[in-house]
């Protein structure tokens, strides 16, 4: 940026200001060849005045004390902080100055001036944001909302980048109140911004779920009893799955009935044989009241009467009269066959 003449007339102007209770004799000394001067520091790089020379009280200042002229006790506190503020710049040049070079430019802050349209269309979207944390009482997402509306949250957005970039190239000739004001909203955009960061940090780290009570049905398991088709009680069996490993569920609490000393977890099932929920099947005429595991191919309830029970067939019957002779060996005799009668 090119200093204007007008720039350096009002650097001047407030610099003779600060030094008004001066004798007008050594104010005109202090100042006569300052607007040379400013022209010379302003012929040298970029910036404003103001940024390389500090606030024109601080300059001011500086004169006074170079000259050895007394200060008016009104105005002493003031120039102090001039004079204070006017070293913190100069501290805050010379850092500016170092952390430049490995930012491969000669000053840090040459190289953040090529960031200022990133920080125009960011600023602009904070705002958007801050406008839509207001008009939705708190509530807002990735994407402004003006009213809870998302199309009118992206034309505001629009808006706000139009403006936010017009106010960032103009930004170098606001002096007083309007540079005040805009330095003031930035650093509110600043403090927003941080604040949206936390409570997005904070959401992140808590995902909300209903309660709900899963019960694994095999929390409660003690035993496990394994019966035959037959319902008989399978003893020292042992579970696996398809990759070959055991299944071990429940513990044995039969204490009285394993060695104590040993692994419980190696012990085939059941482990406690004395307690399965179906009783062996008994005799007939030996009933038993514990329930009884009924076999899977249980028999029809009514027989057929074609089917004998034995497996075996039934005997043939034979004709009336005298049995039929037997040959030798076992082996039956050959029956005679009638002779055909003869017809007329």
């Amino acid at each position: 940026m090119t200093v204007t003449e007008q720039e350096i007339t009002e650097y001047v102007e407030r610099v003779r200001a600060a030094l008004a209770d001066l004798p007008a004799a050594v104010r005109d000394e202090l100042t006569e060849d300052l607007a040379e001067h400013l022209a010379e520091v302003a012929a040298e790089a970029g910036g404003s005045l103001v940024d390389r020379l500090g606030a024109p009280e601080a300059y001011a200042a500086e004169l006074r004390a170079a000259a050895g002229a007394p200060s008016v006790g009104r105005r002493t506190l003031d120039h102090r902080l001039a004079a204070a503020v006017h070293r913190t710049r100069g501290r805050l040049r010379t850092l500016d100055a170092r952390l430049g070079p490995p930012l491969g430019y000669a000053t840090a802050s040459e190289f953040l001036r090529l960031l200022r349209p990133a920080w125009w269309v960011l600023r602009a979207y904070l705002a958007a944001m801050l406008v839509t944390t207001v008009s939705t009482g708190g509530s807002f997402g990735l994407l402004p909302r003006f009213g809870g509306e998302l199309l009118a949250g992206l034309m505001l957005l629009a808006g706000l980048v139009l403006v936010s970039v017009w106010l960032g190239r103009r930004s170098e000739g606001l002096h007083g109140w309007p540079r005040w004001a805009l330095h003031a909203s930035s650093v509110v955009l600043v403090v927003f911004a941080l604040a949206g960061l936390a409570n997005a940090e904070n959401r992140a780290g808590y995902y909300p779920y209903d309660p709900i009570a899963v019960n694994n049905p095999y929390d409660a398991v003690r035993d496990v009893f394994v019966y035959d088709s037959e319902g008989r009680l399978v003893e020292n069996a042992r579970l696996f799955d398809q990759d070959g490993n055991p299944i071990r569920l429940g513990y044995p609490d039969c204490v009285d009935e394993w060695d104590a000393n040993g692994n419980p977890l190696l012990r085939p099932y059941p482990y406690c044989p004395d307690r399965a929920p179906f009783a062996p099947r008994a005799p007939a005429h030996h009933p038993s009241t514990a329930p009884v595991l009924p076999p899977l191919g249980t028999p029809s309830a009514t027989p057929d009467p074609t089917v004998d029970p034995t497996g075996t067939a039934p005997p043939t019957a034979t004709p009336s009269g005298t049995p039929a002779p037997t040959g030798s060996a076992g082996t039956p005799a050959p029956t005679a066959t009638p002779a055909p009668t003869a017809t007329r």
